[in-house]
């Protein structure tokens, strides 16, 4: 049993490198923004991170894991968020990131409005081509 535990851990990948991969180019305000940070391992392949191997830093707002909380009105226009391997203090990665400035009132279709709206089956087009 203990041989079985010891080659488990011996095939766990190291993380080579961490890098963000950001679903936003923007931070929203009054919410909880979720920061995704993504492992390199030794054979090539990445893995997501979660806060139990990465500490973050931030120069406004708050962590809880890996999400930033933003107030409703922050009193910054950017601000830098610092991603550091637990396991390896050395490997970290610092990025700056705009929090958006427009308000999020983009009204998107009702099903009604999207159904009114959706193409025939037929394949005809409706110019009559």
């Amino acid at each position: 049993m203990l041989f079985l535990s010891l080659s488990f851990l011996g095939n766990a990948q190291k993380i080579d490198s961490i890098s963000f991969h950001l679903y936003t180019d923007s931070l929203k305000k009054g919410t909880h923004n979720y920061i995704n940070i993504d492992g390199k391992t030794s054979d090539g392949k990445w893995k997501p991170l979660t806060a139990k191997e990465i500490t973050f830093t931030t120069s406004y707002g708050t962590f809880e894991g890996t999400e930033l909380v933003l107030p409703d009105n922050p009193t910054v226009e950017k601000l830098t968020i610092k991603a550091i391997l637990k396991s390896d203090p050395k490997l970290w990665k610092e990025i700056t990131i705009w929090i958006k400035k427009k308000p999020d009132d983009e009204m998107l279709p009702s099903t009604d409005e999207v159904l009114k709206n959706k193409p025939s089956k037929t394949g005809k087009s409706k110019r009559g081509n």
